[in-house]
């Protein structure tokens, strides 16, 4: 399964052991490209949706502007352009543009554009965004991946697939705090505790979705939100994550996983979990108010609907995500 001619570093043996234990390729075929988000199917999709008694919708993505966690680099801060503007109307310049539409007296119109990575902000990470050892998630080549985009795996094989249940661990909240430490990892013992509290289980299908209070506490004056120390899921949760048959992980950090990482792997719990037994890992996802409703009427499980943009052969996707009790 490892190759080690792509890198002459052995990998840690804890890493080695989880992906011989845990790992899905080959479970759902050879062509699969779908990863844990199998595990949800119509019952799990009914059963999110019988959740919904009140009517209530609370947004969880941040908004795409200028005022994001990016420092830029890697990835920007999104930005609108313009196209088109209610000034240009005003000051009559829209009468000769588009002369096929005909005269249109009176008629004005705004457009724009937007430039963004696709991970700048409240994204999903597809199975094609991380490699090891040359390989993506089912075996596939990363060369499956070039300018072209993905070609296996790619973000638009979810676009009807992330409407499931959510089950909030307000992981700050259990312990007493705004937001946990840089660095705190959280354990399997904290996500139990936290399900304990709340009176709530975790099964089949569901998206685990865990507050650090992080982004809360970083709003506005991000620092080294977007790689640097955070709270997160320890590797250990793992095959917690694995036995349970989580398909998604959602967070309110820049990467889920604690940083620094515990073991010398980048972002081990990537690999593990997301290349090797195929969660969707959603981050970025403003939990603020998600977290105060939920302590407010003590329901934790909600309809989770998140779909990403069906952006063919891409990595990642911003999205839209809402709660819906």
């Amino acid at each position: 399964m490892l190759d080690p001619a792509l890198d002459p570093d052995p990998d840690d043996p804890v890493l080695v052991d989880y992906i011989e234990r845990l790992s899905r390729w080959g479970r759902w075929g050879e062509d699969d490209e779908l990863g844990a988000l199998n595990l949800v199917g119509p019952e799990q999709v009914r059963a999110a949706a019988a959740l919904v008694t009140d009517g209530r919708v609370i947004a969880m993505s941040l908004p795409y502007d200028q005022a994001g966690p990016q420092p830029g680099g890697l990835r920007n801060n999104p930005m609108l352009v313009t196209t088109a503007t209610g000034t240009d109307h005003l000051a009559d310049r829209q009468r000769t543009s588009r002369a096929s539409f005909g005269a249109r007296p009176g008629f004005g119109f705004s457009d724009d554009l937007v430039i963004m990575p696709t991970q700048s902000g409240t994204q999903w990470d597809s199975l094609a965004h991380i490699f090891h050892r040359g390989r993506m998630w089912n075996g596939y080549s990363a060369a499956e991946h070039s300018s072209a985009g993905a070609a296996r795996n790619g973000i638009q094989r979810w676009a009807d697939k992330l409407v499931l249940r959510g089950v909030l661990v307000d992981v700050a909240r259990l312990h007493g705090v705004d937001a946990l430490d840089p660095g705190y990892a959280v354990t399997v013992d904290d996500l139990e505790a936290c399900l304990q509290a709340s009176g709530t289980s975790v099964g089949r299908g569901d998206a685990l979705v865990v507050r650090t209070g992080h982004l809360g506490a970083r709003r506005g004056d991000w620092g080294d939100y977007a790689g640097g120390a955070a709270p997160g899921l320890s590797l250990h949760t793992a095959p917690w994550l694995h036995s349970h048959q989580v398909a998604a992980i959602v967070s309110d950090t820049w990467g889920v996983e604690v940083r620094p990482n515990e073991i010398a792997h980048f972002q081990p719990l990537h690999t593990v979990a997301l290349v090797h037994m195929g969660l969707a890992f959603g981050e970025i996802f403003d939990l603020e108010a998600l977290a105060d409703d939920c302590a407010t009427d003590g329901r934790y499980a909600f309809l989770l609907a998140a779909s990403p943009l069906p952006i063919t052969g891409a990595v990642g996707s911003p999205v839209g995500a809402v709660a819906v009790k």
